[in-house]
């Protein structure tokens, strides 16, 4: 059984990369959508040139053009695109061709099976922090992560009850809407305990 993934999503200061960085986060993202965590080009390639460089970047974008997303990526702000919205098989390919790596999410909708973005994600909606309804999802081709509404408190029972390689939060682990450094340790903590039944 390999050991859970954590993305901590929503880096907006040079103390939340340092956080990621010290509690050794598996992916680190950055929105580019409009949102509370939404960051300009410039300020994440500020943020990714003191990102630990063996934690791949994501950016995360709604309905955006393809043409847009492969400017972030050329810039060299993000290693994995993640498409809220469309992100129809055509984008999908043509982001891959470039080198992006892609994450189709899906929010409170079925998993299309047949996607052949790099990993495929379940949300329970936009850093909305709401609780998933959580349900063991059948084994993909493609690693699963699970998204919406994780904390430190129920990471562990929800990675039990999904199995997903991955596991991502945002506004679960702030205190006062910023990052807490404590709370990303203890969430990547808890995520990667082995169960223990």
């Amino acid at each position: 059984m390999e050991m859970v993934k954590v993305k901590i999503c929503g880096l907006m200061r040079h103390q939340d990369v340092e956080a990621v960085n010290a509690a050794r986060a598996d992916f680190a993202g950055f929105v580019f959508a409009p949102s509370r965590h939404q960051v300009t080009l410039a300020t994440a390639l500020e943020l990714r040139a003191h990102l630990n460089p063996d934690i791949p970047a994501v950016g995360v974008f709604v309905n955006e053009s393809v043409t847009d997303i492969l400017a972030t990526y050329r810039a060299g702000a993000i290693d994995i695109a993640q498409l809220h919205g469309k992100g129809t098989p055509a984008e999908i390919a043509r982001l891959q061709a470039a080198g992006l790596n892609v994450i189709q999410v899906f929010e409170r909708q079925a998993i299309d099976t047949t996607s052949k973005a790099d990993y495929l994600m379940v949300d329970s909606g936009k850093g909305s922090g709401q609780v998933l309804d959580w349900q063991p999802i059948p084994p993909l081709a493609q690693p699963l992560i699970l998204a919406g509404g994780l904390t430190p408190t129920n990471v562990g029972r929800a990675s039990r009850i999904v199995n997903p390689d991955i596991v991502d939060v945002s506004s679960g682990v702030e205190t006062d809407q910023i990052k807490d450094p404590v709370k990303i340790n203890a969430f990547i903590k808890n995520a990667r305990e082995e169960v223990v039944l």
